[in-house]
């Protein structure tokens, strides 16, 4: 299955991604994730070691690969799971499989065991036909980050794998964690501008911005910031870009190409943030004339980052 990957420089090049297709029930509706999150895609059959408290939680346990030690989350389960709510008993909402089919996935610096019910294949589309937001009606509490078509034209919803693992796991992006309270204000009234097409790490960006003191704008894709950047009548005030890679619409690399081939702007540094695990995502970054690179939900690397490129630079 995954050997059916096309070379991530290709998919760049063109402007296009690969989505991993899967049921998470018999018959159910469509899901996917980006294909260059996956690692692998394995029926497990060793023992699940169990959570200690009840089972009613996202997390089932922990599964063993080649001596690691995965947490194993029931995706099903977390599309009716609800942080805000203090009663979350979801085991009516488990996958109901006598297999564990379980897609392995690396993302900002962690890997995670997805249990789901079937895998129906790998489907390539251009980012032009991948529509941010819920505009066929699927909510699912912000957790669907956009939509795209199967062949039969059935709707696949893209699930935001960002907000899963905050969610899940508070800690890796809290505003109380240890990363958050160790950043300090940068010495800086140069503009940053964001272009994230996941709303969670939008939020947590923010707040980090907010935290260094910095003025900023979002976008949820490089469409979005490229026209910003044309209607802008001071360019200079712009201090950074930091873009997601893999957006809808139009992508990071296409924003560093269009950005670093106009004279009119390669002069602003651009810092690719990225949940990619894949080299040749950077490699491909950095012939694109990337300035710096930063893993998500890493406060303390934009810190670095920033504070390198923008306490000299004041207006």
């Amino acid at each position: 299955m995954v050997s059916k990957i096309v070379e991530n420089t290709e998919l760049h090049l063109l402007n296009e991604v690969q989505f991993l297709c899967f049921l998470i029930e018999e018959d159910g509706e469509l899901y996917a994730t980006n294909v260059f999150k996956v690692r692998e895609v394995v029926h497990y059959t060793d023992v699940i070691t169990k959570t200690e408290g009840e089972d009613n939680g996202v997390v089932l346990g922990f599964i063993t690969m080649r001596g690691e030690s995965i947490p194993l989350l029931d995706l099903r389960r977390w599309l009716f799971y609800n942080p805000e709510s203090k009663v979350n008993n979801l085991k009516e909402f488990s996958i109901n499989s006598s297999k564990e089919l379980v897609v392995i996935c690396e993302f900002s610096g962690y890997t995670v065991g997805l249990k789901i019910y079937s895998v129906k294949r790998i489907i390539q589309r251009n980012w032009n036909e991948v529509i941010t937001g819920s505009q066929y009606g699927f909510q699912k509490n912000g957790k669907v980050i956009a939509t795209t078509k199967f062949d039969d034209g059935k709707i696949i919803q893209i699930l935001d794998v960002e907000k899963m693992l905050s969610e899940v796991f508070p800690m890796v992006s809290g505003d109380e964690s240890i990363g958050m309270q160790t950043l300090e204000r940068i010495n800086s009234n140069k503009i940053i501008l964001l272009a994230e097409d996941s709303a969670s790490v939008t939020k947590s960006m923010q707040f980090i911005l907010e935290k260094f003191g910095l003025r900023y704008y979002t976008f949820p894709n490089g469409k979005g910031l490229l026209q910003f950047l044309e209607q802008s009548d001071n360019v200079q005030s712009i201090g950074a870009v930091i873009t997601d890679l893999e957006m809808p619409v139009i992508s990071g690399f296409e924003v560093l190409k269009q950005m670093k081939n106009d004279k009119r702007f390669q002069h602003i540094p651009v810092i690719v943030s990225t949940s990619m695990s894949s080299d040749s995502n950077i490699q491909m970054a950095k012939s694109l004339k990337a300035d710096a690179f930063i893993t998500k939900l890493k406060p303390i690397e934009l810190e670095f980052e920033l504070r390198k490129i923008l306490e000299h630079t004041s207006l």
